[in-house]
């Protein structure tokens, strides 16, 4: 089923208590991959998850990336103790532009050791809309080095979404074992289908419910 590789996803400011009920209601019963929350929702999803089987993700430096790194190693770790499974956690874009890779690798670095502590998912948002061809390279190869789980594409905050040129350049440069997780404006089944076709392996939406919805009419995983 499409369902195991979404991320049913409410990162609204203004998300309510029953929003997130919903959220993880709908997670539940399509057997999603995950849903992903605000940091000040994780403990509400993680009460209504537990021995779901389904992931709570939370965002950390979202959604610009411009938080410094000791602020993102406390959210980090908080969110975990607050009973996260998953972490998406966005670059310093800034410093890419720059040319300042090694404050980007050593962020994840710092970031990646709270592995030692707890057993989570590290996603790292690259947000391809900001990126040339070389950077995205770059920050491939750099990720795929170090001990994160997932490059993800987008915020869903950009000027766009996910592209095939970006999953086609991200697998081209990435190491074997690490995971692509596609995020902004994946709104159908058909475009979601087509990304999991390219070797995708997590989509991140807040129209999984349609998307799968719309593939129960179809062909399905």
């Amino acid at each position: 089923m499409i369902g195991h590789y979404i991320d049913n996803t409410n990162l609204k400011s203004y998300s309510t208590y029953a929003d997130i009920v919903q959220l993880c209601e709908e997670a539940k019963l399509y057997d999603m991959a995950a849903v992903c929350v605000l940091p000040c929702r994780v403990r509400l999803a993680s009460d209504l998850l537990r021995n779901s089987g389904v992931k709570v993700c939370t965002v950390v430096g979202f959604p610009l990336g411009g938080d410094i790194t000791a602020t993102k190693l406390y959210a980090t770790r908080q969110a975990l103790l607050d009973g996260a499974d998953e972490i998406d956690i966005v670059i310093d874009n800034g410093a890419v532009k720059d040319g300042n890779y090694n404050l980007v690798e050593n962020e994840l670095k710092i970031i990646s050791r709270l592995k030692r502590e707890y057993d989570f998912n590290l996603k790292v948002i690259v947000e391809t809309a900001l990126l040339s061809e070389v950077e995205l390279i770059t920050l491939t190869r750099i990720i795929s080095n170090l001990e994160c789980d997932y490059i993800k594409t987008s915020t869903g905050f950009s000027t766009r979404g996910v592209t095939i040129e970006d999953i086609n350049i991200i697998k081209q440069h990435k190491s074997p074992v690490l995971k692509i997780k596609a995020s902004g404006g994946i709104r159908t089944y058909a475009w979601a289908k087509e990304l999991i076709d390219l070797g995708v392996e997590r989509i991140g939406t807040s129209s999984a419910v349609l998307i799968i919805n719309e593939g129960q009419n179809g062909e399905d995983y």
